[in-house]
C-alpha cells in the first residue's frame, strides 16, 4: 500500500519478549490481493519492530504479477511480514502478512497452519482479487472477517452491497478501516477476536 506514513506507537516500542501477564498467543493472517496494505496493517498495529521480507520490484515480475498500482509501488512481500499486538495483558496475537502475488501464494499453506482467524483486506477497486483469497481460507476451514481498506480514490459502497459483491454470508463481519492508522487496525482485529469468541460459543469454532 502506497500511502505516505503510518502511525507510530508514541517512544520506544516495546521490549520484544511476550508480557508477563501473557496466558494465551493466537495466530492470525492478514490475506488480501496484491498491494491492498497487508504489510502497512501489520507495520502499524505490530509493537514490537515488524519482521518483513519486501524486495524490491523489478522488471521480472511484468506480465506476470498483477501490476495494479506498480508505478508507485517499489517493493513487495515474497514471504510474510511478521508482527506481534497485545490485545489483553493475558492475549497476544501473532500477525502474519501473506504475499499477495499469486506465484507467491504456494507459501500460503504454511502460514495457514495453525491460524485461528484470518483478516481479509480488500480494496473495492478490485474486490475480484478477493475471491480466490476467502475461498482459500474456506477451503482450510479458517474463519475471517473482511476489512475494506480505504484508498483514497476508491469508490465507497454500502456494506450491504459489499457483502452481496463478494458472496459472504450474514454472520462475516465487514468493517471498513485505514490501515496506516493503528487505531483502525486494531479495531479490525477486535472486530475478528469477538467474530471467534463468538464463534467459539456457538459451537462453530472447534
Amino acid at each position: 500500500m502506497d500511502f505516505n506514513g503510518s502511525d507510530t506507537i508514541p517512544g520506544p516500542r516495546a521490549a520484544d519478549q511476550l508480557p508477563h501477564t501473557a496466558q494465551a498467543a493466537v495466530k492470525i493472517v492478514i490475506v488480501g490481493g496484491f498491494g491492498v496494505g497487508k504489510t502497512t496493517m501489520v507495520g502499524s498495529v505490530s509493537e514490537i519492530k515488524p519482521l518483513t521480507t519486501e524486495e524490491t520490484m523489478t522488471q521480472a515480475g511484468i506480465g506476470i504479477d498483477d501490476d495494479y498500482g506498480s508505478e508507485s509501488k517499489t517493493a513487495t512481500t515474497v514471504a510474510m511480514d511478521f508482527g506481534r499486538i497485545s490485545i489483553t495483558d493475558k492475549l497476544v496475537l501473532y500477525l502474519f502478512g501473506t504475499p499477495g502475488q499469486e506465484r507467491f501464494w504456494f507459501l500460503w499453506n504454511g502460514l495457514f497452519e495453525g491460524a485461528l482467524g484470518a483478516v481479509v483486506l480488500v480494496d473495492t477497486r478490485r474486490l475480484e482479487v478477493s475471491f480466490d483469497v476467502m475461498g482459500r481460507l474456506e477451503e482450510r476451514g479458517v474463519p475471517f472477517v473482511v476489512a475494506v481498506n480505504s484508498f483514497p480514490d476508491a469508490p465507497r459502497h454500502p456494506v450491504e452491497e459489499l457483502r452481496a459483491a463478494l458472496d459472504l454470508t450474514p454472520e462475516i463481519p465487514i468493517i471498513e478501516c485505514d490501515v496506516r492508522r493503528r487505531a483502525s487496525s486494531k479495531d479490525v482485529l477486535l472486530t475478528l477476536m469477538r467474530f471467534l469468541h463468538s464463534l467459539a460459543l456457538s459451537g462453530a469454532l472447534t
